[in-house]
């Protein structure tokens, strides 16, 4: 039988909870979980609990919510569980009086083959870069972000087609798994950490998502938008603006699914209806839209759009 680890798990999202769940299935302990606190949500504000904790409830493993991580009492607590190692998903930035305690260390999952993609949105950068390939790494948590040795690795290959929803959930499974063989691995002795160098690139940074690097600009190529959109598709989509000359005015769409096309585009001022989709002229071609929702309204099919919309009067420019 394997070595058993005593494990402290500190995550958020639901992303984070499936990789709990591998670890508290397998024949390690999880000694205490630790994720953010009840934050007021919605219109009745109400108390909202994350992924992590709910599942933590559920299966009665001993839970930590601390508002800060230095705070005595909480460290207090970490000490008490006896750890082997903290196993980090998708949570806060630790400071080194945290990452620093277990003798084994503290190890983080992250969502690409690093050193490529360091910051908050991996999955999404590596579609909306068109990259053929991603992964997951995980590796020990030092002073910088994203920075510290690697421990294991494990590719996914990008198929050109496929959305951030799907990647999530391939790299989810494949997480899992590897979270696991890193415990498995610790345990026995087996891991060698290696050093990360930096690299320089558009792969180098995976930076939040803001409205700023969300918007499409429609005179980009149709490759480069086709990426965009599915490297935010369905979370948080990609968005622009069209010329209503019903409304007077800027109304804003987000883009859910599109296809690149050989379609040819008479009207290049907007889009133009098709038996197949919208066609939205790009630079160097056009692009073949399925799924869009504009501000106000639901998400739909194109031809449910077009069924209530007259495509005419959009257009890229003020008129």
């Amino acid at each position: 039988m394997k070595k058993s680890l005593r494990i402290v798990f500190m995550g958020t999202p639901a992303f984070a909870v499936r990789i709990l769940d591998e670890l508290h299935q397998s024949q390690h302990q999880i000694v205490g979980v630790v994720t953010v606190a009840d934050k007021p949500a919605g219109r009745g504000q109400l108390l909202h609990q994350s992924a992590v904790k709910q599942y933590a409830l559920e299966q009665q493993l001993p839970l930590a919510q601390p508002e800060k991580l230095r705070d005595d009492t909480f460290i207090e607590q970490l000490k008490s569980w006896g750890a082997d190692v903290f196993v980090v998903v998708a949570f806060r930035m630790l400071p080194d009086i945290v990452w620093k305690l277990p003798p084994l260390g503290t190890f983080n999952l992250h969502a690409s083959l690093l050193p490529a993609y360091r910051g908050a949105a991996p999955i999404n950068w590596a579609l909306i870069n068109g990259d053929t390939k991603t992964g997951v790494t995980t590796f020990l948590i030092n002073e910088q972000i994203d920075a510290g040795a690697i421990l294991k690795q494990a590719e996914v290959h990008i198929t050109p087609d496929m959305n951030v929803g799907e990647l999530h959930d391939q790299l989810q499974e494949l997480g899992a798994k590897l979270s696991l063989e890193t415990c498995n691995d610790l345990a026995d002795g087996l891991i060698t950490p290696i050093m990360q160098t930096a690299i320089d690139g558009k792969s180098a940074l995976a930076p939040k998502l803001f409205k700023e690097n969300t918007m499409i600009d429609w005179q980009q190529t149709p490759n480069d938008i086709h990426n965009l959109i599915r490297g935010l598709n369905p979370y948080p989509g990609a968005w622009c603006k069209l010329w209503s000359s019903i409304k007077n005015d800027w109304v804003q769409f987000k883009i859910f699914e599109s296809e690149l096309t050989a379609l040819p585009c008479e009207r290049r001022t907007g889009p133009e209806a098709h038996k197949t989709g919208i066609l939205f002229p790009c630079k160097n071609g056009n692009l073949l839209i399925h799924s869009l929702q504009m501000e106000g309204k639901k998400r739909m099919d194109a031809k449910a759009f077009m069924a209530g919309n007259d495509l005419s009067q959009l257009t890229y420019f003020l008129q």
